[in-house]
């Protein structure tokens, strides 16, 4: 009778140990998935149709419009793209602030359009668009340090580097 208690303990024993790899397991791949989720969400707030609204005050200026509108494809292209790494991503995106940049410094050349309703409302739009970026980007820097976190923390390691 004994030893099949001693074999009980043994089967309990191995039962909470495997349930504890898997749900240790499972937890990695949640908080990897969250890792790309993070940054996903940065690459929804692409800003939308800007040139658009701003091409027919200063046709001349077109070079500036071809920088954001090939900045912005740029960025389309890095976040449609699975095989993308962060660097690319973020040189993407930031190509696109410096075309923004530029289109800023378009804007404040043309009282006209400073005064148009609708450049109002997308200045305050795209500025509202930037405060998001600035968190998801944020929020993906802190899931990553989580994740980071958690894959070299001890015993965690040990599945991680399975």
């Amino acid at each position: 009778m004994s030893g099949w208690i001693i074999a009980l303990i043994v089967i309990a024993i191995i039962l909470v140990l495997t349930i504890w790899v898997i749900g240790m397991y499972n937890s990695l791949i949640g908080m990897r998935n969250r890792v790309g989720n993070s940054w996903a969400q940065v690459d929804v707030l692409l800003i939308p149709n800007l040139v658009e609204v701003v091409k027919g005050y200063a046709t001349h200026e077109s070079t500036v419009f071809e920088q954001v509108t090939k900045a912005r494809a740029g960025v389309v292209e890095v976040a449609n793209n699975p095989n993308s790494t962060l660097e690319q991503r973020a040189a993407a995106e930031q190509a696109l602030t410096n075309a923004m940049v530029n289109l800023r410094a378009i804007v404040e050349a043309y009282p006209d359009l400073k005064a148009n309703q609708n450049f109002l409302d997308l200045q305050g739009r795209l500025a509202s668009l930037e405060d998001k970026i600035a968190y998801g980007r944020q929020f993906y820097n802190d899931t990553v340090l989580k994740y980071n976190n958690r894959i070299m923390q001890v015993p965690t390691n040990i599945i991680a580097g399975m």
